[in-house]
C-alpha cells in the first residue's frame, strides 16, 4: 500500500497523452531545474577553480611557514637561531628576509614599492621559474646584486633589463635622524641593477622588488635584524605538526603563520563571495521550483475524479497528499540528476580541453580554472529537495480538499 502512491505519481509523471497541457508543464518545470542545477554547479566549480589558482599563484611567493615579531617590524637574529631552525625535523630551509616600503627611482620616474631583501636560498624557498618574463632568477652573482621587479614596475617605469646603464636607485629613510633644511640627506640612498621580470598574480605584480639580503639590511639599516623568516618544508603534509615544533622552539613574542593563515583575509574573502553566488542562484531556482508548484497545481485540477475514485475506494488524505508529493520529487529528482550529469561533463570537458579561455595570453592560466567538488553536488542536491517539498506541500494538501460528492 505504501508504493501505491509512488506508483500512481510515476504514471502520473510518465503519460504520454499528447493533448495533455500538464505534461508540457512538467516537462519545461524538469528543464528548467535541469537549467538551474547546471548553471550552479557549473558557477561553484568555477569559483572553486579560481579560488585554487589564487591560492597557487600566492603559494609561489609565500612561504609555507612565515616567522614574524609580535611587536615592532624587526627582530635580531643570529646564527645559533637559524641552526635551530634548520635542526627542526621536516625543515628544508629557512630564509632571512628584510622587507619594508622604499621609493625606488629609475630616470625621471619614481614609485613606492614593496622591497624585500632575501638570502642566498631563497630559490628552494620559492620556484619563479614559471613566472619569468626576461632575464634570470639570480640575485647575485660574483658579489654582485641584482634586482628582480614585478611586470607592472617595469612596465610603469619603462625599465629595462637590457640596458645595464641606467641603476635603479632605493631611497629609505634614515633612523635616529633629525630633521633637515635638506630633505635629501634624511634618506639613505643606494643602487642596484635590474636583472629579470616576473609576473605572479595582481598583488604581487602592484609594487614588489626582490633584492640581495645584504642590500636591503643596509639600505634599511637593519644590522643583524630580519623583518622575518620564511621556512619551507619537507612535506607541506606535516605542516601543523612542524609550526607547532617550530613555536616550542622559540619564545611567547614570535607569529608562526601557515601559508592558509597568512592568506586568511583572501580565503575567507572568497568563501564569502561563493556563498553570495550560491545564495544569488538559489533564489534563481526558488524561481524555478514556481514551475514545480503550478505543474502539480494544475494536475490536481486535472485529477479531480481520479482523485475523487481513489477516495471512494478508501484511499485517505495522506495518500492523496504522497501522491503529489512523490509527483514533485520525480519532478525535481529528474531535473536535478540531468542538471548534475550535465554540469559535471562540462567542468570535465572544461578541464581536460580548456574549452572557453580567460581571453587574455597567459600560458599558466590559458582557460578559466574550475574543480569539483562532491560538497558542492550535495549541497545543490539538498536545496532541491527542501525547495519540492515546499514547492509540493501546498498542491498536496488541496488535492486532499477534492470532495467525492462535487466529482462523481
Amino acid at each position: 500500500m505504501q508504493q501505491t502512491p509512488f506508483f500512481i505519481a510515476r504514471r502520473y509523471f510518465f503519460s504520454r497523452q499528447k493533448s495533455s497541457f500538464i505534461n508540457i508543464i512538467s516537462g519545461i518545470s524538469v528543464a528548467g531545474v535541469a537549467l538551474g542545477t547546471m548553471a550552479l554547479v557549473i558557477v561553484l566549480s568555477v569559483f572553486n577553480g579560481l579560488e585554487q589558482l589564487t591560492v597557487r599563484l600566492h603559494s609561489a611567493y609565500h612561504s609555507e611557514l612565515k616567522i614574524t615579531a609580535k611587536k615592532g617590524k624587526a627582530f635580531p637574529v643570529s646564527d645559533s637561531l637559524l641552526k635551530v631552525l634548520k635542526k627542526i625535523p621536516n625543515v628544508k630551509a629557512v630564509t632571512e628576509v628584510v622587507e619594508d616600503n622604499a621609493l625606488l627611482r629609475y630616470g625621471d620616474n619614481q614609485m613606492a614599492v614593496n622591497l624585500k631583501g632575501v638570502s642566498s636560498n631563497f630559490s628552494a624557498q620559492y620556484d619563479l621559474s614559471p613566472y619569468l618574463i626576461t632575464g634570470d632568477l639570480k640575485l647575485k652573482e660574483e658579489r654582485v646584486g641584482y634586482a628582480m621587479l614585478s611586470f607592472r614596475i617595469q612596465a610603469l617605469m619603462g625599465i629595462s633589463v637590457i640596458d645595464q646603464t641606467n641603476m635603479l636607485m632605493f631611497w629609505y629613510p634614515k633612523k635616529s635622524e633629525k630633521i633637515q633644511l635638506d630633505p635629501t640627506k634624511a634618506f639613505v640612498r643606494r643602487a642596484i641593477l635590474p636583472r629579470s621580470i616576473v609576473s605572479i598574480d595582481q598583488e604581487f605584480d602592484k609594487d614588489n622588488v626582490l633584492v640581495p639580503l645584504e642590500f636591503a639590511e643596509d639600505l634599511m639599516q637593519y644590522p643583524n635584524q630580519r623583518t622575518s623568516l620564511e621556512i619551507k618544508t619537507k612535506n607541506p603534509e606535516l605542516l601543523s605538526e612542524t609550526q607547532e615544533k617550530v613555536r616550542q622552539k622559540l619564545s611567547q613574542n614570535f607569529e608562526i603563520k601557515t601559508i592558509k593563515e597568512q592568506q586568511a583575509e583572501l580565503l575567507r574573502a572568497a568563501e564569502i563571495e561563493k556563498l553570495f553566488v550560491f545564495v544569488a542562484f538559489a533564489f534563481i531556482l526558488v524561481i524555478v521550483s514556481f514551475n514545480i508548484f503550478f505543474s502539480l497545481a494544475m494536475l490536481v485540477i486535472e485529477k479531480k475524479k481520479d482523485l475523487a475514485v481513489l477516495q471512494a475506494q478508501g484511499a485517505n488524505r495522506k495518500f492523496i497528499a504522497q501522491i503529489f508529493l512523490y509527483e514533485g520529487g520525480l519532478i525535481a529528482f529528474s531535473g536535478t540528476l540531468i542538471g548534475l550529469i550535465f554540469g559535471f561533463l562540462f567542468c570535465w570537458l572544461q578541464q581536460e580541453f580548456g574549452l572557453i579561455g580567460l581571453g587574455i595570453q597567459n600560458p599558466l592560466v590559458p582557460a578559466y580554472p574550475v574543480k569539483m567538488l562532491v560538497s558542492d553536488f550535495i549541497a545543490v542536491g539538498f536545496l532541491m529537495l527542501i525547495l519540492t517539498f515546499l514547492a509540493s506541500f501546498l498542491p498536496a494538501r488541496n488535492a486532499t480538499k477534492v470532495q467525492i460528492g462535487e466529482q462523481l
